[in-house]
């Protein structure tokens, strides 16, 4: 490492006396004196065995062996430039990019006003969204496709760190079909004499509800089963079945009466959703910036 800062410095002082013409000039721009550019120009001299300038009395040129060194000195200072470039403009948030994943229903319902002032804070990081259940977004994370998720909890992984962010509360909720139930409380076991409508897939909130019937006793198998919310919500309100959905969620329907929460004798147990990363991977900028605006 030594040996390429110390060879990083003499090619330095080699660009500039070329840029230059002028040793005595390379030494002005490098804020170095004039025998230090002479001695760092012998050095690679000495190191290459070649000459890497004439000196004429209006300065110095370069030999044909210093234009072959030049030509990929030249290219690598360029380079070196836009990644400075690039870092700085990384740090102000000016580009790059954010990578997050999540269920469809979190981005819709919860993540959505968040995101836009995101972007309206930082409209030159680009975004990307990666959805899918709870399981896929644990994947996702762990073969780098994103740079953090959002999910429920909770999440057992030692290689995960996950920090709680909000509080949802899941329900059973029903259409005009159903309107019988409004004012009834319901056990378990009489909600299983309804048709129950569920989330298709291996979702946190299913696994939930399933570990609850069983508790009781009771195995809960979906008359219908459906790959998003928002058809959740839609079967509901059509009444072909008694849906099992985030109450946040249906809160619009909830409040116009298209819905009606399911009241039952048991309590329904709360869901938290957290803000998931590697454990050992340092987060860019770009997402430590949205994790503090999500609070």
């Amino acid at each position: 490492m030594m040996s390429m800062i110390k060879n990083y410095e003499l090619y330095k002082v080699f660009y500039w006396a070329v840029k230059t013409g002028s040793l005595t000039q390379a030494a002005k721009a490098l804020y170095l004196t004039q025998p230090s550019v002479s001695h760092a120009i012998k050095q690679l001299e000495d190191g290459f065995g070649v000459p890497l300038f004439f000196r004429t009395p209006k300065g110095v040129e370069l030999t044909q062996e210093g234009n072959v060194l030049y030509s990929y000195i030249e290219q690598s200072m360029i380079l070196i430039a836009l990644a400075e470039e690039k870092m700085a403009a990384l740090k102000n948030l000016d580009s790059g990019e954010l990578r997050i994943g999540g269920s469809d229903s979190l981005f819709k319902h919860y993540l959505l006003p968040i995101l836009e002032s995101y972007h309206s804070r930082h409209p030159g990081i680009k975004l990307h969204l990666h959805h899918g259940t709870t399981p896929e977004v644990i994947t996702f994370l762990k073969e780098g496709r994103i740079d953090l998720g959002v999910v429920r909890m909770p999440i057992v992984d030692p290689q995960l760190k996950v920090r709680e962010s909000f509080q949802l509360q899941d329900c059973f909720v029903a259409g005009a079909r159903y309107a019988e139930l409004k004012d009834k409380t319901l056990s378990l076991e009489q909600l299983l004499q309804y048709p129950v409508i569920l989330f298709s897939r291996n979702s946190r909130a299913r696994m939930t509800i399933t570990e609850l019937f069983q508790s009781y006793g009771l195995t809960l198998k979906p008359d219908i089963e459906v790959g998003s919310v928002d058809l959740l919500i839609e079967f509901a309100r059509r009444g072909l079945g008694i849906s099992y959905v985030t109450r946040e969620f249906v809160s619009n329907e909830l409040e116009a009466g298209s819905l009606f929460e399911i009241r039952l004798d048991v309590s329904l147990p709360p869901s938290h959703v957290g803000i998931m990363t590697m454990r050992n991977m340092p987060l860019s900028i770009a997402a430590s910036r949205f994790i503090e605006l999500v609070g």
